[in-house]
């Protein structure tokens, strides 16, 4: 089995009749914007699988899927969007499902993504969205704290955001953010002999117990409370008892900032190999083989 890392949450995992693209999203740093997984490796796919709906996971998983003619795996809320493509191959679960696709099954996991602030020339522009779920949606509008807009209507929330303009002269609360979070889902694929467990973006959950994987990947980045950091994911590795582990998902560009989810990687190692588990920094393009 070959494991590429391709920065964020995007990887390729290669095994005998299989090539699978996790999570092939956009790189977010403004001078780039294109596919983190680059188009050489599109072919040949079998299996895209992503994590949910950001754009950082998922710009570039219905067009991938389209030209490598792939399977999808994904939690049903993002079916629609490689049926408008016309895909045809799609297989939705929910955590705690699991499909077989020959010599290979996969079994959904609970994951949560959490809160993502975003601040934005000097704070001028503050954003926060926040994963929840009920049958009612809504949106106000505050202008000068005076509501101007309440609406409200039954449907299924996912997510909740406050955007404040001009130091909070301008304030809006907007229910069901469809960019944000949509189909969150943790993979463990199993391919013949090996196996893998895949987070995405995550807080800590429980249920994680005993999976014991060939490989972990879990996001450390999450100083900004949109992820699991790195204590945070210390303590996932202890549940999970993985014999391999791989940080993604920190030390990552949006826009014009450098590095919006610092994460301290080398001390992350060596927590993780006190414990007598090898643990691997994957930079752009490199490659793991076991």
């Amino acid at each position: 089995m070959k494991i590429k890392h391709y920065l964020y949450n995007s990887f390729i995992i290669e095994s005998d009749d299989y090539k699978l693209a996790i999570d092939p999203g956009r790189n977010l740093w403004w001078l780039k914007l294109n596919s983190l997984i680059p188009k050489s490796e599109w072919e040949g796919v079998t299996h895209v699988l992503p994590t949910h709906g950001d754009p950082d996971h998922f710009d570039y998983a219905v067009q991938l899927a389209g030209a490598s003619n792939a399977t999808v795996v994904c939690h049903h809320e993002l079916k629609h969007h490689f049926e408008a493509r016309d895909i045809e191959n799609i297989i939705t679960l929910d955590s705690g499902e699991t499909r077989t696709m020959g010599n290979m099954t996969v079994t959904g996991l609970q994951t949560m993504h959490g809160p993502l602030p975003v601040k934005l020339g000097g704070g001028l522009l503050y954003m926060r969205n926040e994963v929840l779920k009920k049958v009612r949606g809504g949106q106000e509008v505050y202008l000068m704290g005076k509501q101007l807009q309440h609406l409200e209507a039954p449907l299924e929330v996912f997510n909740h955001g406050t955007v404040k303009l001009l130091w909070g002269f301008l304030r809006l609360e907007k229910d069901n953010i469809e960019d944000f979070a949509r189909g969150v889902i943790g993979y463990h694929i199993k391919i013949g002999d090996k196996s893998i467990v895949n987070l995405g973006d995550t807080i800590l959950q429980e249920g994680w117990s005993n999976l014991e994987p060939d490989i972990l990947m879990l996001p450390i980045g999450g100083s900004i409370g949109n992820t699991m950091d790195v204590d945070q994911a210390l303590e996932a590795v202890q549940r999970i008892q993985p014999k391999h582990v791989i940080p993604c998902h920190y030390n990552g560009s949006f826009l014009w900032k450098k590095n919006i989810n610092p994460a301290d990687d080398e001390r992350f190692k060596a927590r993780v190999e006190k414990m007598n588990i090898p643990c691997h920094i994957m930079n752009y393009g490199d490659e793991l083989i076991l």
